[in-house]
């Protein structure tokens, strides 16, 4: 009886292992703003173009991969590789909605157009009006855009 117990705890404790990965795993990932019918994050632009060349590249059908649920893709098999290797490093932040509402307490969509990189990261804005605001004082808006996320998504 008691071989029997062990090897029961064994696997009740190895199963409650396996859901709080699960459920770690899970959380972990940061939601990823697509259109309305898409599934293409960054409205299908190249993320590390962002940082290597320093502009909005669209991507190329020929270089996807899938990230946290969206699909990402890239200018070049080069781009694609350097995304696979360390996509945090490369993904927009706030999942790819505007910063600057973020800020604000709320959420909009950011246009892969209207970027900017500070402190070694991606961030996307709304349109051009927003941006400029969002560069009046970009520091500030990232500290009130990261207290703001990701709770905001569930209100």
């Amino acid at each position: 009886m008691t071989k029997k117990r062990n090897i029961a705890m064994s696997l009740i404790l190895s199963m409650g292992m396996i859901i709080s990965t699960m459920l770690v795993g899970a959380l972990a990932a940061d939601p990823v703003y697509t259109k309305r019918g898409s599934n293409s994050a960054a409205g299908g632009y190249d993320v590390v173009a962002y940082f290597t060349q320093s502009a909005a590249v669209k991507g190329n059908a020929e270089f996807v991969t899938n990230y946290n649920g969206a699909e990402w893709s890239f200018s070049s098999a080069e781009n694609l590789a350097s995304f696979k290797s360390n996509p945090t490093n490369y993904a927009p932040q706030y999942g790819g909605y505007c910063a600057w509402a973020l800020a604000q307490g709320k959420l909009a969509a950011g246009k892969p157009k209207f970027w900017t990189i500070e402190g070694g990261k991606l961030y996307l804005n709304y349109s051009k009006g927003i941006q400029k605001k969002w560069l009046k004082d970009m520091p500030g808006f990232i500290a009130k855009a990261d207290a703001n996320w990701p709770a905001i998504l569930d209100e």
